[in-house]
């Protein structure tokens, strides 16, 4: 009777150890879990500000190569101005030199010239005065040309700089959203992989579908990177001739 009594007690420990045993193999594993899933989404985490910080540092790349761009057609545009201003000048003062050239002769030919030859003198004096006009209203109207044409070329060349800009913050955006929804829902799917009650599943599967949801539906429209610009009307033929101060294409 004793024997059968302390085998029964030496039962009851047996299954107590054997509880006990599976009590703390089962606390073990569960911190094994949760160790993984704090490395996990430690390493999401550490993905996820190298992807943004990636994203910022090509951001800023590509606006200081935009900024070096806008400053050589700038330098550029300001090279074009001073070219044809110098070139104005050079044609004001050929003119004047061959006006003053043109007067020399002129005296010349008078001083030498007879009485009787008056009439071709003043002749020759209005067309000296009339080639010189000339000369120096084309020289003008050339450097006007030449101007407009410069600031066209620099208004339309800050009308795309700022659409490149306007492009590359959308994306930058779009590139943030998107890194930022999948590191939720990486944690969200961890976070369900070790969920121990099925309310808990239940709740993080709803966030899990309204993550995607917004991800899906909510994310803007990525921009396109070409101009939509109207292209202005072409302006009609100038047949004016060179020079002309009464011509209205000017």
């Amino acid at each position: 009777m004793a024997d059968e009594k302390e085998s029964s007690v030496l039962f009851s420990l047996k299954e107590l150890m054997n509880i006990e045993e599976d009590r703390i193999a089962e606390e073990e594993a569960t911190k094994a879990a949760d160790v993984q899933a704090a490395a996990d989404a430690q390493a999401a985490d550490a993905a996820a500000a190298k992807a943004a910080e990636e994203a910022r540092v090509a951001d800023e790349e590509q606006r200081r190569t935009d900024e070096e761009t806008r400053k050589r057609e700038e330098s550029a545009r300001l090279e074009a101005i001073k070219a044809g201003e110098l070139a104005k000048a050079e044609a004001e003062a050929a003119a004047h030199a061959n006006l003053q050239t043109m007067a020399s002769q002129q005296a010349h030919e008078q001083q030498l010239a007879s009485i009787g030859e008056d009439k071709k003198k003043k002749n020759l004096q209005v067309m000296i005065g009339l080639v010189g006009f000339l000369l120096i209203s084309g020289a003008i109207g050339g450097g006007v040309i030449i101007k407009r044409q410069l600031d066209d070329k620099a208004a339309a060349t800050a009308a795309a700089a700022a659409e490149h800009a306007a492009f590359q913050e959308e994306k930058r955006k779009f590139e943030e959203e998107k890194a930022m929804a999948l590191a939720t829902e990486k944690k969200l799917k961890r976070a369900l992989a070790s969920a121990k009650d099925d309310a808990t599943r239940a709740q993080i599967k709803a966030e899990l579908a309204k993550n995607r949801r917004r991800t899906s539906g909510g994310r803007r429209a990525r921009p396109a990177s070409g101009g939509g610009k109207n292209s202005a009307p072409s302006k009609p033929a100038c047949n004016c001739p060179p020079g002309d101060p009464l011509c209205s294409c000017f």
